[in-house]
């Protein structure tokens, strides 16, 4: 299942998935409904000054939001996932509703989603999962290899200001952007159903949506295999997590009521 799929993602660190959950993309809308008409705890507005042309976000809310639920337990990521990972569980550890409305410009900035996290693990895997057309020029971009450099770097918030880590194995991100060429760009033109899977450690960004007519609404399901354990980052994660911190030690195996095994 998924051969060539799982060589390139072990190779660049991320790779399409066509047309894999065509099925779930009315699902998923409703469930992107549900969260803007009853946001979470953690619901960001990144583009407070406007009233238009938003782009929020907002997370760990699958486990409250039934259609959300019901594609984290009954659809097909949880085994996508697996075989891509090449594990022998699959766990959910979080949903990540991320919507650029029409005319949206703020960019999503360069980072990877590994130092953000309270967990550390080898086997790794986010879904981005688009429920509207995105062309080349608005998709996410990756820098090809990057999950492989061995390199942590100092995670941004979306606004831009950098958390408060104290861990000496952070470092300063490369200036992507101004060096573009120095680096193998990936990025794909995507309908609904499409998807795009990526490394936990895998570097990268988003331009803003210049589409004046149409959002891009996504959903990313982040999920970990066999080797999963709690982390300490030294300061501020995103998810905040702050009750696993309270039980939790380093190297402590996460709870399975929490972050369940699917496959």
């Amino acid at each position: 299942m998924l051969t060539k799929e799982r060589e390139a993602f072990e190779q660049d660190g991320a790779v399409v998935l066509r047309g894999l959950f065509r099925d779930w993309i009315d699902t998923l809308r409703q469930g992107v409904e549900c969260n803007e008409a009853e946001p979470g705890p953690w619901f960001r507005n990144y583009t407070p000054e406007r009233t238009g042309g938003r782009f929020f976000g907002d997370y760990c809310n699958w486990q409250r939001i039934e259609p959300f639920r019901r594609f984290v337990e009954q659809g097909p990521s949880a085994a996508i996932a697996r075989a891509l990972m090449g594990s022998q569980c699959a766990r959910i550890f979080h949903e990540h509703v991320l919507v650029k409305e029409a005319g949206a410009d703020k960019i999503t900035p360069w980072h990877h989603d590994g130092p953000y996290y309270c967990v550390e693990a080898a086997q790794t895997v986010s879904l981005w999962i688009p429920l509207d057309p995105v062309p080349r020029e608005t998709c996410v971009e990756f820098v090809a290899g990057s999950h492989r450099w061995g390199k942590l770097f100092r995670p941004r918030k979306f606004s831009g200001v950098a958390y408060d880590h104290q861990s000496g194995r952070l470092e300063a991100l490369p200036d992507i952007e101004a060096n573009r060429g120095d680096y193998r760009m990936l990025g794909w033109d995507l309908e609904p159903g499409d998807a795009i899977a990526f490394d936990f450690h895998t570097v990268h960004g988003a331009p803003g949506n210049a589409s004046a007519s149409r959002s891009r609404r996504v959903v990313s399901f982040r999920w970990l295999g066999d080797d999963a354990v709690y982390a300490d980052r030294g300061g501020e994660t995103s998810p905040p997590y702050p009750h696993l911190a309270a039980v939790l030690k380093p190297g402590d195996a996460l709870p399975e009521s929490e972050f369940p095994r699917l496959a």
